[in-house]
């Protein structure tokens, strides 16, 4: 018998005949069918190590405690804030699913759109909610987004912002939160001929049906056409929450035709709650998308649709001051730190208030509106001796002059 025959697997003894393949070392053999065995326990084995390390780092929290959280930074907006609630504890419930069983029901993922006016809180839902999670959060805007090969960037950029969120870790980014704004603004433009092509419109959306969906895309880390030579990473977007917001300006309208349209008839409506024209956007449903311009497809790959209720004057108010990071407590702290004591009357918040509705200048405004009134004081407390600053209702008026307001509404 020759010494090669002799040979044997130092794991499991088997003799070289008996194997496909005997792989020698130094001083130890493996065959082929421990090779196979150890390879499979070290998939098992990292595979646990990762959902270990997505347990311990993402923090999921029941959906009330999540809307808790939420009202600490978002005023009203109460339906929207408890369907993103349910949303995100589903999807993040989803990824902590672990697979024992090859029959196990596979839970899909569940992107939102939002809709509501500019300055309404849907950036602010959705980095709030990010912010809880301690996951990856980046914020797009689809306006900028256009076919391949046209000026303007591709889809995938969307994939490149959320790895730079991630520091390029790209596990952490594969089970991040995308906020694509603007996504109104990628509506099909009507069924008209044209010598143009609509290249940032239906093209777009059909482009992101892949990354919504759940795929593996090759991403340029640096952005895909100003860095050419760059080698491309492949990102999952399976685990990817996607959420869609935009204003959807003009699509009120298409609300109330509809509405009218249902209530043909004399028995229609007739016992039915009577419709508020104030707010004609509680009553969206996905077909008033798809009239709007979206693809029927990329509606279905967002499923939860929510809206975002018009900001009136007492909900203005209480964004003035109530919220853990509200306006008024910001600059109560940039003042503090020139240890300042801020103090501002309600005749004054209310007068605030009375011009941000006035103006339709919304939340953002709230905050154009302080800064014109508190810049002044800013710029000479922190050299004076001045230790006390007190803003009333006269101070705000003398501040807030005509031709500011005008500069205000010109910019709103």
């Amino acid at each position: 018998m020759s010494k090669e025959e002799n040979l044997e697997c130092s794991f499991c003894g088997r003799k070289k005949a008996e194997t496909d393949l005997l792989i020698a070392g130094l001083d130890a053999h493996i065959c082929d069918k421990c090779i196979e065995q150890a390879h499979g326990i070290v998939e098992e084995e990292i595979a646990d190590a990762k959902t270990g390390s997505l347990s311990k780092e993402l923090i999921l929290k029941k959906p009330l405690e999540i809307k808790e959280f939420l009202d600490q930074y978002v005023i009203g907006q109460e339906e929207t804030k408890r369907a993103m609630s349910v949303a995100v504890y589903n999807h993040y419930k989803r990824l902590l699913q672990t697979k024992d069983d090859e029959n196990d029901v596979e839970i899909e993922k569940s992107n939102i759109v939002l809709v509501g006016e500019t300055g309404t809180g849907k950036t602010l839902i959705a980095r709030s909610i990010a912010k809880m999670l301690n996951v990856p959060f980046s914020i797009v805007d689809a306006t900028v987004l256009t076919q391949a090969g046209y000026v303007g960037e591709d889809v995938e950029s969307i994939l490149s912002r959320l790895l730079q969120a991630a520091d390029y870790d790209l596990e952490k980014a594969e089970r991040g939160i995308v906020f694509i704004d603007e996504i109104d603004k990628i509506a099909r433009k009507g069924d008209n001929p044209s010598i143009t092509r609509d290249v940032s419109g239906e093209g777009v959306q059909q482009a992101l049906l892949k990354l919504l969906e759940g795929a593996v895309v090759n991403v340029a880390p640096k952005g895909g056409r100003k860095h050419p030579e760059q080698k491309f990473i492949e990102v999952n977007t399976k685990n990817i929450l996607f959420i869609a917001g935009g204003a959807f300006s003009g699509i009120d309208r298409i609300i109330s035709k509809r509405l009218n349209m249902q209530a043909v008839g004399y028995s229609a409506s007739i016992d039915e709650d009577k419709i508020d024209e104030e707010n004609l956007l509680q009553y969206i449903i996905p077909s008033d998308l798809k009239s709007f311009g979206l693809i029927p497809e990329i509606i279905g790959r967002l499923p939860v649709l929510s809206y975002m209720n018009p900001l009136d004057a007492k909900t203005l108010r209480a964004i003035l001051t109530e919220p853990k990071n509200s306006i008024i407590k910001q600059y109560a702290k940039l003042f503090e730190m020139d240890e300042v004591r801020f103090t501002i009357n309600d005749e004054a918040l209310q007068y605030i208030v009375d011009k941000a509705v006035e103006y339709k200048l919304g939340a953002r405004g709230l905050r154009s509106l302080c800064e014109a009134i508190f810049t002044d004081a800013m710029f000479e407390l922190p050299s004076s001796d001045e230790k006390e600053f007190v803003v009333t209702k006269e101070y705000a008026e003398a501040k807030l002059t005509k031709t500011t307001l005008k500069k205000l509404r010109a910019a709103s």
